[in-house]
């Protein structure tokens, strides 16, 4: 997005879905992103435009990128935009018996040696990460998401939009969890691809940070708080200096000042575009109204310390929805007066102060709904498979993923 160019608060929105290819019978990777992008445009290449929608590549062969082609006006008819590039991408897999996968994570990938990782252009970066991170394990090659970028234009909406999302992530994963299975297994955790996630970079723990960004309003503040810092602890392991860009910084929500976004990164994919759409824009509207000052001020949004926020992160990755949160000031935030509340109470109670917004269709608003009463689509897998699994069982769960994904349809077991 040039600068000349710059929309406003919420002016439009970016969205991209990250899906796995997979065996059409066994569910088995299959690293041929590549094959996929050859097929649509007619020669080697790693992005492909489709009007309003693109393709690109990712870090790992057996992953595909579908987004938004620059920013759209709206968020509603993309559950249906990308619906059909998903039917695009899964007519050209089939030949190779082979479809798209959705959720945040593989079931039962082995990524010490599954992981093939993107061999062509611009591989320098990803040869980099290697060599610094090894980019064989789960936090590398098995972590599927869905970002929402949403725009500012200027260092005042900038800060107004950062002190918001960050006092919002907290509660996302409620929503959005889509790993619960890794290695075979139940992990006892709703959000693992968070877990591997905040933890796959350890070794610079500069770089992710507490996931939950620092109290940061300016562009100045964050270069001199959080760029820096991070691109100095890089620079013993990357002296050309190729990861230190906007790129490498791994917090929930990152600041794309190159472009005037910040990009929202802790969403696991979901069963189908129209989950992951649903879940943007229930965010996006809680979003609006915290930058209107709806429940409290700029002043005291920008007081909330990272500590706090990070903690209710953290458990929610386990809890999920029936994590509970007991800070009546955080609460207060969203115009709720009471002393304690679970994450599911806050989402019931923000889902009644938005659902009358114009962005909410019919069809949105069900999904919203089936997310709030049948929970998260972790907590809905966990309910077909139970605790210890056979992996027929994963299979068969997964395949129905699959199904969901291919008829837009959300899994209601």
């Amino acid at each position: 997005m040039s600068v000349a160019k710059r929309l406003g608060l919420f002016a439009g929105y970016g969205v991209e879905m990250e899906y796995m290819i997979v065996d059409r019978d066994t569910l088995q990777v299959r690293p041929m992103s590549d094959q996929v992008l050859q097929a649509e445009a007619g020669h080697l290449t790693s992005d492909v435009e489709r009007g309003a929608m693109a393709w690109s590549n990712e870090l790992v062969l057996h992953v595909l990128e579908l987004k938004t082609n620059g920013p759209a006006p709206a968020l509603a008819p993309l559950a249906q935009m990308f619906h059909s590039e998903v039917v695009r991408v899964n007519q050209l897999l089939l030949p190779f018996n082979a479809m798209l996968l959705p959720s945040g994570t593989h079931p039962f990938m082995d990524p010490f040696s599954e992981t093939k990782l993107w061999p062509h252009e611009a591989n320098e970066i990803y040869e980099a990460y290697n060599r610094i991170f090894n980019c064989q394990g789960h936090g590398w090659a098995n972590l599927q998401s869905t970002h929402l970028n949403l725009p500012f234009q200027d260092d005042g909406e900038f800060g107004r939009l950062h002190a918001a999302i960050r006092l919002l992530l907290p509660l996302i994963p409620a929503l959005s969890a889509a790993s619960p299975v890794l290695d075979s297994a139940v992990t006892g955790l709703l959000d693992t691809r968070l877990e591997v996630y905040r933890k796959n970079q350890q070794k610079i723990p500069l770089i992710a940070g507490e996931v939950v960004p620092e109290p940061v309003f300016s562009e100045a503040n964050y270069q001199s708080q959080i760029f820096q810092p991070m691109f100095q602890a890089i620079s013993l392991y990357d002296p050309e200096g190729e990861l230190q860009e906007e790129f490498l910084n791994s917090r929930g929500a990152i600041a794309r000042f190159s472009r005037g976004a910040i990009e929202i990164r802790i969403i696991d994919n979901q069963e189908c575009p129209l989950a992951d759409i649903a879940i943007v824009t229930l965010v996006s509207e809680v979003l609006k109204k915290l930058v209107a000052q709806s429940w409290s001020s700029y002043e005291e949004q920008q007081q909330v310390q990272t500590v706090g926020l990070a903690a209710v992160f953290i458990q929610s990755l386990k809890n999920g929805p029936l994590t509970e949160v007991a800070d009546a000031a955080y609460l207060r935030h969203f115009g709720l007066g009471q002393e304690k509340a679970t994450v599911q109470e806050i989402w019931d109670y923000l889902w009644q102060e938005v659902q009358q917004e114009q962005a909410f269709t019919p069809e949105i608003s069900q999904a919203v709904e089936v997310l709030l009463r049948q929970g998260c689509l972790s907590l809905r897998i966990l309910k077909f498979l139970g605790p210890n699994p056979s992996l027929e069982k994963l299979k068969a769960v997964y395949k129905i993923l699959a199904t969901c994904l291919s008829e837009n349809k959300l899994f209601q077991p």
